[in-house]
């Protein structure tokens, strides 16, 4: 892509988690669900790492590689006009370099920014050290300098989602993960796995920049997020997985009772609809 384009959709992207609004992330897993959500008007998309790995026949955490990774990326990218954040899981490697080289790949696919989480794959630890993470935020972003483009680092920590400690010490944990990843670089800080109110509402009163949740179940709605100080709302895999629902409803129908309704009702978009929303069109080129 070129540079100074990817560098507008970056800035663009950033600007995003200022207001006035909520930003609201869907996040696709290949280039058709990454065209319906253009289509409905989104500002922006993620990538979802779950999703993607799913569509590739991987389970979730990491058994995919970063170079299929980077690829199904690229051609959600490819596919849409959007800024594009891409979910990078941990980075895909033990090393520093092993971020960066994956950064890189992305940042070479034409996104506007990245989420870093600081889950610890093949450790017996459920988190990398504070300190550890930080040199790995600090490799994304001097990544993505070296390379010459703009980068809206997003810095997960899975304090919550992961149940790390006891209950009562994570919300004071998950802070201070926050604000020093914050401290290393990064634009915005996401806090996967919290749905009450009154702690969404002390995250982001004390975390220092943005804050990202992770809609689910029991989770306020993206007006009443805004209203207790949240940036930026993503979807993660919920959408994939709705998605798988209805599949395996229709393959029990086709199995069981040999109906087609499902997939031939009046609802379900048409394959010429489908053909107009993946027309070929002026997209990003490849690199």
């Amino acid at each position: 892509m070129d540079q100074k384009l990817q560098n507008r959709l970056a800035a663009r992207f950033l600007r995003l988690h200022r207001g006035p609004q909520i930003l609201i992330l869907p996040n696709a897993w290949d280039a058709a669900s990454a065209r319906i959500f253009e289509a409905a008007g989104f500002a922006a998309i993620a990538t979802t790492s779950a999703g993607v790995a799913w569509s590739l026949g991987y389970p979730d955490g990491e058994a995919i590689g970063s170079g299929e990774m980077a690829e199904a990326i690229g051609r959600i990218v490819r596919a849409v006009a959007l800024p594009v954040n891409a979910d990078i899981e941990a980075g895909y490697g033990p090393t520093a370099k092993d971020v960066s080289h994956t950064v890189r790949s992305v940042v070479e696919a034409g996104v506007a920014g990245v989420n870093l989480e600081d889950r610890a794959y093949g450790s017996p630890m459920p988190l990398r050290e504070m300190d550890e993470q930080i040199d790995r935020l600090e490799a994304a972003r001097e990544a993505a300098h070296s390379a010459g483009a703009r980068l809206v680092l997003n810095a997960r920590t899975d304090v919550f989602l992961a149940h790390v400690g006891a209950e009562r010490e994570r919300l004071a944990h998950a802070i201070r993960r926050a604000n020093a990843y914050r401290e290393a670089g990064a634009d915005c800080l996401f806090v996967p796995g919290v749905h009450d109110r009154k702690t969404i509402a002390v995250l982001a009163r004390e975390i220092a920049g943005p804050l990202n949740i992770m809609a689910a179940p029991g989770c306020p709605s993206a007006p009443e997020l805004q209203r207790l100080g949240v940036a930026r709302v993503s979807v993660g895999g919920g959408p994939m997985r709705a998605s798988m629902t209805l599949i395996g409803r229709l393959a029990a129908d086709l199995k069981n009772r040999g109906r087609f309704t499902l997939f031939a009702g009046r609802s379900v978009i048409t394959h010429q609809e489908a053909n107009r929303l993946m027309a070929p069109r002026a997209r990003r080129p490849a690199r």
